[in-house]
């Protein structure tokens, strides 16, 4: 097992195999050393962890733990696309998405599930940019969507 899937394993996780699209899209596009990851949400083997909206029938707390879950499967993606996530250099840019009930406004605090994650697994190369964004509704109730851009050290395996 390599360093970086040791470290997940360390903070109480193992990648899955990577979440199916539900729609028509790709789950990731590799351009050149840089791969972009399809929004991933808080799912397991295809089903929802949880739904809701944050703010209401979910807390801040358990959308940063979406938010954790949305990294793992964005992992999985990423292992999947380039087969070895030693080979990450850093993780660049994450836009977060949070199922937010109205007056909500939390969602930086959301999506520090995700960003912590990341800098647990990759120390400082995991530090990213980020915008987290509110929505009224995303898709199957989910209550945290998260994509990102992630680059890689060679251009092809």
């Amino acid at each position: 097992m390599n360093k970086i899937e040791q470290k997940v394993r360390e903070l109480g996780y193992e990648l899955p195999n990577p979440p199916k699209p539900v729609a028509s899209y790709v789950p990731a596009v590799r351009v050149g050393n840089f791969v972009y990851i399809s929004g991933q949400g808080a799912t397991k083997d295809g089903k929802p962890l949880m739904q809701g909206h944050i703010g209401a029938e979910l807390t801040c707390q358990d959308g940063y733990k979406a938010a954790e879950i949305c990294a793992v499967n964005a992992l999985s993606v990423l292992r999947s696309e380039i087969g070895d996530l030693d080979k990450v250099k850093r993780i660049v840019k994450v836009l977060g998405f949070v199922n937010s009930a109205p007056g909500f406004d939390q969602q930086p605090f959301v999506i520090n599930g995700f960003s912590d994650f990341m800098e647990k697994v990759f120390g400082p190369y995991g530090k990213h940019a980020r915008s987290a964004i509110s929505a009224n509704e995303l898709p199957f109730g989910t209550p945290v969507e998260v994509e990102m851009i992630v680059e890689v050290e060679d251009e092809y395996t």
